[in-house]
């Protein structure tokens, strides 16, 4: 099995910044896609951004120039900074990792959660 464990959300004025982090323990292998997903109120969860091994990064859209994804492999933590933040970008994040365990079984890993509050 493999944990993770969210930090960093809260609640900030529109403009504001946070730093959301997430850290793998457990039965890991090799570490491969590591991503940040968000669950909008009354929408479906969906990609914010996402670093592969690489590390090459991809963004939603409406993300792009104002979130910066970035990965540590030695320590298996990934980290979402976000700067200039609107109200829609308040939902709850999720951290999602790609992970071959030590029995070469791969599988994908979801943290409990962070909720991020942008307020105007």
């Amino acid at each position: 099995q493999v944990q993770l464990v969210e930090s960093g959300g809260g609640t900030v004025q529109a403009g504001g910044s946070l730093r959301l982090s997430c850290a793998a323990s457990g039965n890991i292998y090799i570490m491969y896609n590591m991503g940040w997903y968000r669950q909008p109120p009354g929408k479906q969860r969906e990609l914010v951004a996402i670093a592969t091994r690489g590390p090459i990064t991809n963004y939603a859209d409406s993300v792009k120039g104002r979130f910066t994804i970035s990965r540590d492999n030695a320590k298996n933590t990934v980290s979402l900074q976000m700067n200039s933040l609107k109200p829609e970008d308040t939902a709850v994040y999720y951290c999602n990792v790609d992970v071959v365990n030590q029995g070469r079984n791969r599988a994908s890993y979801w943290g409990q959660g962070t909720q991020v509050t942008v307020s105007s």
